[in-house]
């Protein structure tokens, strides 16, 4: 797992909980009494929980300590339980009851098992439990493609060699259908891409390199520790950036796709 930056993943706050709203719409837990968000990040998502199910118990599970410091600075009141725990790690029986709602948003992209995990994670959800998660599907994209192709041409080369992730990070959504209802849930899958129109002000030099600073090129800059190559790497980056993503007069336009799946059990 890389290193995060809470300050520079809530540049695109809006942006990157939209989706986590369209998960939600799609829940339909009236009254859960244990809800827990796997990959829960800085907090502000979680604390919708919490906000929506009031009388539920809500937990908060992540594998970053400065994310998770984040969170706790957002919930004054003390109302989610927030653990540091790798989503490869979890153990849900350590909660002392079934789950009702288990969430996952953008996280299990970082977790190259998850689908060989997600029979854990059925098992414990009770009778009539959901399960809900939400992955990028985006890596086939300029950003990415621009990224790996950079990584892959340069002298930082061999220090970045299977650094970053590739586009079997995450499964094609008629796999994920297929995975749920072979576990004997109630599924319904489907994606979204959503066209992002960032920085209409004009005030970030290349906005689609801000996006990806707070989230898939955290381990380039983590492996890379000399400045003058990290700055090297970077400009040769924004550089393809600015021709793949070009300003328009409205902002520079940052097509998303992403997966989704919501889960019943019977």
């Amino acid at each position: 797992m890389p290193t995060w930056d809470p300050t520079q993943y809530a540049v695109f706050a809006g942006h990157r909980g939209r989706p986590f709203a369209d998960l939600l719409a799609r829940v339909g837990a009236e009254d859960p009494r244990l809800v827990v968000d796997l990959g829960c990040g800085d907090g502000p998502l979680t604390l919708g929980l919490a906000q929506r199910w009031p009388r539920a118990r809500v937990v908060g599970l992540d594998a970053s300590a400065a994310m998770l410091a984040r969170a706790r600075e957002l919930d004054g009141a003390g109302r989610v339980e927030w653990h540091e725990v790798r989503a490869q790690d979890w153990d849900p029986t350590g909660l002392g009851a079934p789950v009702d709602v288990l969430t996952s948003n953008a996280t299990l992209q970082w977790v190259p098992e998850h689908r060989e995990l997600l029979p854990r994670w059925v098992d414990a959800l009770a009778p009539g439990g959901r399960l809900a998660l939400q992955v990028p599907a985006n890596f086939d994209a300029p950003s990415h493609v621009l990224m790996r192709a950079v990584a892959a041409d340069g002298p930082w080369a061999e220090r970045l060699a299977g650094v970053l992730r590739h586009d079997d990070a995450v499964a094609e959504p008629g796999e994920y259908l297929a995975l749920l209802a072979g576990l004997g849930l109630e599924a319904d899958v489907w994606e979204t891409t959503y066209l992002h129109v960032l920085d209409p002000e004009g005030a970030q030099r290349q906005p689609v390199l801000e996006w990806v600073r707070g989230t898939g090129l955290r381990p380039v800059l983590d492996a890379l520790t000399d400045e003058d190559e990290r700055a090297a790497f970077v400009a040769r980056y924004t550089a393809a950036l600015d021709a793949a993503y070009p300003r328009t007069p409205y902002g520079v336009v940052l097509p998303f796709r992403r997966l989704f799946a919501v889960a019943r059990k019977p």
